[in-house]
């Protein structure tokens, strides 16, 4: 079945409440909506995240897209390989992290084409499923430590289990919030995330002003470009640490697996570069005897439903993994319903990525996208 065009199409999205974390404040998610049509009529849906800028990616995006027009979209791995060397290292442009961003969308679509094709649902393309339900984690959100902690006793009355915060925004507010989290959830497994905020020496420090808060995890405390940094820091650190900014290729996942940086690896699609790649990654993880966690970003229920086929097919998935369109105000996705309960998701086996897109919050954000970009 070949591919007939590829449509791209910015959206805007606003959050419940602003976004507070180590490298600033944010208000909306925007995202490139991907829709890949096949020549009998049949599309298959992926987003991309969109940094630096959503309309430069566009331009970027149809230019891929052409070597994948008039293709099988079963011939995804050569169209991507082609798109990759003609259009980035015939130039000198060796940036796979960009790309990942960008191909991550295009295979999400083009996998979602082939499971409606073949009425298959996606895990099953990627070696089948090896669970029927996937855990995450309650991602805590407030713009004071107040609302944090009622946001946390919320969490704690639905029933879950693990718990998320947002650190490096400052030495006393981190330590003041991490406190008032524990108090509020009593036993349930708190996890924390610097996202690159914290220097080796603040890390260690603040780890051991927490040895009694029953930190079940770190993620990413400091700067990702420095791998032997957090590899030291592993080593020293009694609580278990977590790599995600540092492994956003195969050849990263590798290194930080090979110099013992970080207790458990977590990323995702959009940093990988799609699927796949996700599976290529757990391999290497699960290799050198660690769990992957998928790591989810300023994405919708388009990305959460891909995500959740890949986390039913990899074998060493931990058990508290990041989905982030509930944050939005807008769910883009109509059916299935992608709310965890008690901190699970069983999705039903649907032909491709098995979700239908509500088309009104669709056209909403892709003309808020449309004002915003004027402003």
């Amino acid at each position: 079945m070949q591919v007939k065009s590829i449509t791209v199409t910015p959206l805007r999205l606003p959050l419940k409440k602003p976004y507070i974390w180590s490298q600033g404040v944010e208000d909306a998610f925007t995202v490139n909506l991907i829709a890949v049509e096949a020549e009998d009529g049949t599309i298959g849906y992926g987003e991309t995240t969109t940094a630096p800028d959503a309309d430069a990616q566009v331009l970027i995006l149809n230019k891929l897209s052409r070597h994948f027009i008039s293709r099988s979209v079963f011939d995804y791995a050569k169209c991507r390989d082609e798109a990759y060397r003609t259009n980035f290292l015939t130039f000198g442009g060796n940036m796979p992290r960009f790309a990942n961003q960008l191909f991550c969308g295009l295979e999400m679509a083009c996998l979602d084409l082939q499971g409606k094709i073949l009425g298959r649902p996606v895990w099953d393309l990627l070696g089948g499923q090896r669970r029927t339900e996937v855990g995450y984690f309650y991602f805590l959100q407030g713009e004071t430590i107040d609302a944090l902690v009622a946001d946390a006793k919320y969490a704690v009355a639905l029933g879950e289990q693990v718990i998320y915060l947002k650190v490096g925004i400052g030495r006393d507010y981190d330590l003041e919030a991490v406190r008032a989290i524990r108090g509020a959830i009593g036993d349930a497994r708190l996890r924390l995330d610097a996202n690159e905020g914290w220097d080796p020496e603040h890390a260690l420090g603040m780890m051991n002003k927490m040895r009694d808060l029953d930190v079940e995890y770190i993620e990413q405390p400091t700067k990702s470009t420095s791998l032997p940094a957090l590899a030291a820091l592993t080593k020293r650190s009694d609580i278990a640490l977590g790599v995600d900014q540092s492994v956003f290729t195969l050849e990263e996942v590798y290194r930080a697996c090979a110099t013992g940086a970080g207790d458990m690896i977590a990323v995702g699609p959009r940093e990988i570069g799609g699927l796949r790649a996700m599976i290529q990654a757990a391999g290497i993880v699960e290799a050198a005897g660690k769990k992957i966690c998928i790591h989810s970003s300023m994405t919708t229920g388009i990305t959460t439903c891909a995500e959740h086929h890949v986390a039913r097919a990899i074998p060493n998935l931990d058990d508290g993994n990041q989905i982030m369109w509930q944050l939005l105000q807008d769910n883009v996705v109509s059916a299935p319903d992608i709310a965890p309960q008690n901190g699970k998701l069983s999705l039903d086996a649907k032909a491709g990525l098995g979700f239908d897109l509500d088309w009104d919050v669709i056209s909403r954000a892709a003309k808020r996208h449309k004002q915003y970009n004027t402003q």
